[in-house]
Parts: structure tokens; sequence; C-alpha cells
């Protein structure tokens, strides 16, 4: 199983994610390693696992991203590749599909779960219709990498890596009193740094979902949002004692240097550094504070990014996806990490 995500549900543990073995329709096509959805299911603590049981066939997509729990539902996005003329990294063709299963049902089984209508991106964003914020920034030709400079390709635009939430804060523009709404936030690859991508979830009273774009007050649609960070995967923890969102994510620091002027040593384009790892945190998923550094190297070969992270008392515990000296590049790693930030809700001012 691959891109799995392990999740608690009463008193069993559960790993959703998906098998990595390509789809037989896409035979003769570049290879995503992409494949059917499974869930796993541990009542041992995670020391044994059944096997895995396909929830859903096709080509599936996801990081380990943060889920929501209401209402003895938990809601988990996976992200279904819905366009498959897409050659190379296939951002574009990528639709968030948040899951709700019932935590005290089997969630093995298929029946257990309802999964959301949703776009991919493509149906959502024309790159050819923006304006004004400089999306996307670099030009791509159709639907396969573009050379963008120094030989460094460029995918066409598209987002990933979806969080779910919930807006509680009742003053709140995107507040919902019925509680049936959920927010997505998701990696945005435009080329440009610190913007996420943002949809929400309504859920309907015969317990259907679908998924559209955000409305800003003036009646137009909001599908980017500045978010520090949101141009790489990140993750967002909401956290009760506090009634605060934190977020860790990555913090670039030269996004503005010509692809082909890069020095050797940099990955890929030049919004992707992966090697300062930071902590915000927000009352209201919009306006982030710094709250920190939680990891960083002076070498931007060396990574500490892709990170997840989990209330643990009063600290904050954070796994990340690194790399020292001898990874071959700061996206392919050698290192999994482990970060503890004690007494985090301190560093709220």
């Amino acid at each position: 199983m691959k891109m799995a995500r392990v999740f608690p549900a009463c008193e069993t543990l559960y790993c959703l994610g998906q098998t990595g073995k390509e789809p037989p329709e896409r035979c003769g096509k570049p290879p995503q390693l992409l494949g059917h959805l499974v869930i796993a299911r541990s009542e041992d603590r995670g020391h044994t696992w059944s096997e895995p049981v396909c929830l859903s066939e096709g080509s599936w997509h996801q990081a380990p991203s943060a889920w929501w729990v209401r209402g003895g539902n938990l809601y988990i996005v996976m992200e279904k590749v819905v366009y498959d003329d897409v050659e190379g990294w296939n951002v574009n063709g990528l639709a968030p599909i948040l899951m709700r299963g019932k935590l005290d049902s089997d969630l093995t089984r298929r029946e257990n779960w309802t999964f959301a209508e949703a776009p991919a991106f493509r149906d959502v964003v024309s790159e050819e219709e923006l304006q004004y914020i400089g999306l996307p920034f670099y030009h791509t030709d159709g639907n396969r990498y573009t050379d963008v400079g120094g030989g460094r390709g460029c995918a066409r635009m598209g987002w990933l890596e979806t969080n779910v939430v919930q807006i509680l804060d009742k003053k709140h523009f995107w507040y919902d009193p019925q509680g049936k709404t959920f927010h997505l936030f998701l990696r945005a690859h435009t080329g440009m740094t610190n913007y996420a991508c943002i949809m929400k979830v309504m859920e309907a009273e015969d317990g259907s979902m679908k998924t559209v774009c955000e409305m800003s007050p003036g009646g137009k649609k909001l599908v980017f949002l500045p978010l520090p960070g949101g141009h790489l995967k990140f993750h967002i923890l909401y956290d009760e004692q506090t009634a605060l969102y934190w977020l860790l994510s990555s913090q670039s620091t030269d996004s503005m240097t010509r692809p082909e002027l890069l020095d050797e040593s940099r990955y890929s384009l030049p919004d992707n550094e992966r090697h300062r790892l930071t902590l915000h945190f927000s009352k209201n998923c919009v306006d982030w504070c710094f709250a920190g550094v939680v990891a960083m190297t002076s070498d931007c070969r060396q990574a500490r990014s892709y990170a997840s992270m989990a209330i643990d008392g009063e600290d904050l515990v954070v796994l990340s996806r690194s790399g020292n000296e001898f990874a071959m590049s700061s996206h392919n790693g050698n290192q999994i990490l482990f970060h503890r930030v004690p007494r985090f809700r301190e560093l709220v001012y």
C-alpha cells in the first residue's frame, strides 16, 4: 500500500491508501504508480493488519494530510485521477474526493462510505482566463512537461494533497450554523509560492455531498488563497483547547531566481525548496501568524518537508520526510525524522 494514512476509529486502526499498481487501462501510458483505493484494519494497535480491501478502482493519490471528525463520522480526502491525458505529473486531472465513514462501522466495507461528488482542477480553473495574479507563473505546452529554463520542467497547473477542516467561528464569513459545510485546503501547483487552493463540500439532507467553489462576499469565486507554504505539501491541525488551526509547511526563500540560473544542487523549479519546515497558527484559516521553525538545514539538498503532525498532551509531534547529504535529492529523501515541539501552545501571541 502506498500514499497511506493510519487513522483511529473507536478501538480499531485503519490504513487508507492505494495499491501503487497501474490499472490495466493505463497499459502503454507513462507510469504514474497510482492504483486502486484500498483500506486495511488492525485490532491490535497496528501490530498486525488485515489484507487490503478495494474501496474503489482507478488511479488514486494523496499524502499524509488532515482529516476531520464530526457527529460520529470520519471525513477524509483521497484524490482521484479523472482525466488521464497528462504525460507526467498529473495534478491538473485530480479531483479531491471527500469520503465520509461512520466511526463505529466496519470501514473496510464499501457500503459504509459515502463519496462526495467533486470536480477536477481543470473543471474549475481555466488557465487562459486567469489574470492579475500571475497564475500560472510559467507557460506550459498542453498536457506535458515544459522546459521553462535550464532543462527544468514544469507540469500543467493543478492541485493535490488535500486537507479537510470545518470553520467553527460563528463570526466567520464561511461559518455554517448547520455544520454541513467542510472546507478543503489543497496544495496549489502554480509555479509561485505561498498560494493554496480552497474548495468547499456541502452535505445535503439525504447524506450526499457535493464539492463547489467558495464565494467571496462580493460574489466572486474563490479558489486561490494566500497560505504560507501552500505551494508544497502542508498539514492543518485544529486544536480545540486554543480554538486555533496550526499549519505545518515549507518556507521558501529563493523562488524568483530564473530556473536556468539555479545551482545544480537545487531540485526542480525555483518554488520547490524543501529544507525549512515552519509552524504557523490561525483563528480563521486565512490570517496565519508565524510560530517558529520546526526543522531546517543550510543545504537545500537536505529536505525537512512533507510533514504531518499530531497533538501529544502539551506538545506537538511531527514526522518529516527528510534527507541528509547522501539523499538523491530534496524530493527523494533517505530519512524519516521525528520532531517534538514542547508546549506548543505557549507560542501563541
